[in-house]
């Protein structure tokens, strides 16, 4: 069966270095996504065109938004509140890890109000990675370890299936989800990616996975039942790399891209590399979680 193709417009020229991990707020009809190597976070409201961010000072995996209308950010090796505009800077949790051999990737927030956030090995090459969960107790416990680029998570509407890549397997994978606890079990592969790495993803309301792909210059919206590709957008920079369902009725899918790691030559050829983009695919996604505040 033919992939039908969709297009992608720039929604925004930030020139992210490693633009990822955007996330809709809803309440306020604005987009939050990080430019992890930048230290910044960076704020979108489609609807007036403003644009702001601010410096965390250190590499920000991934920023998710609170019950209090603040946000939650995994930096480097520990989670930190902060307000929405920068200010207030606070230790959350941490740091559960090795900072010198590891950096915090992906993250969000479960149907329970919790954070799953995930590291990676600096050097992108060994399993040294694990996946975090992180409560409102401050509490924070190993879900999976062994993991080279922890990466896109993603609930079932029932909450009780958690969709996850770790990047270099070329694939998604899926567990039962406890949603009274948190923990994960039954691993099994869903769907396998070979349109470049998979890297950041979202689901729809109709259960479809959308799957940013490093290196392919697409996203794929792929059957988690069947593991068929069954649409993609096409995206005018190699390096996509997440994806979240925004705007009033919740259909349109903003996209993050980099230039990290691109040569000169390649930069010059992807004018748009690191840039935000938006498309329209038909479909429309669920609304985000929110960490809870104590």
């Amino acid at each position: 069966m033919a992939v039908k193709e969709h297009g992608a417009d720039v929604a925004l020229e930030v020139q992210a270095e490693l633009g990822e991990g955007p996330v809709w707020d809803e309440r306020r009809g604005r987009l939050f996504f990080v430019d992890i190597v930048g230290n910044r976070v960076h704020c979108f409201e489609p609807s007036t065109k403003a644009h702001r961010s601010f410096d965390v000072g250190r590499p920000v995996g991934c920023v998710v938004l609170r019950d209090d209308d603040g946000l939650l950010l995994a930096a480097h090796d520990t989670f930190f509140l902060v307000d929405e505009d920068g200010a207030g800077l606070e230790l959350f949790a941490g740091p559960p890890v090795d900072g010198q051999l590891v950096r915090f990737n992906d993250g969000k927030v479960c149907p329970r109000g919790r954070l799953l956030a995930g590291t990676m090995d600096w050097a992108k090459q060994e399993p040294l990675g694990s996946l975090y969960l992180l409560g409102p107790d401050r509490r924070v416990s190993v879900l999976l370890e062994g993991v080279t680029i922890s990466n896109g998570l993603a609930w079932s509407a029932d909450g009780k299936t958690l969709y996850y890549v770790d990047t270099p397997l070329h694939r998604v994978d899926a567990f039962d989800f406890d949603l009274e606890s948190g923990a994960i079990a039954n691993r099994r592969t869903v769907a396998q990616v070979s349109d470049g790495a998979p890297d950041g993803m979202a689901i729809d309301a109709e259960g479809c996975l959308w799957v940013a792909c490093w290196g392919g210059h697409r996203v794929l919206r792929v059957d988690p039942a069947t593991g068929r590709a069954l649409e993609a957008v096409r995206v005018p920079a190699s390096q996509v790399s997440s994806v979240a369902f925004g705007g009033p009725d919740l259909g349109d899918l903003y996209i993050t891209t980099a230039w990290e790691g691109l040569s000169p030559e390649q930069r010059a050829s992807e004018p748009h590399a690191g840039d935000l983009f938006v498309a329209r695919p038909g479909v429309a996604g669920l609304p985000s979680y929110r960490f809870k505040v104590p």
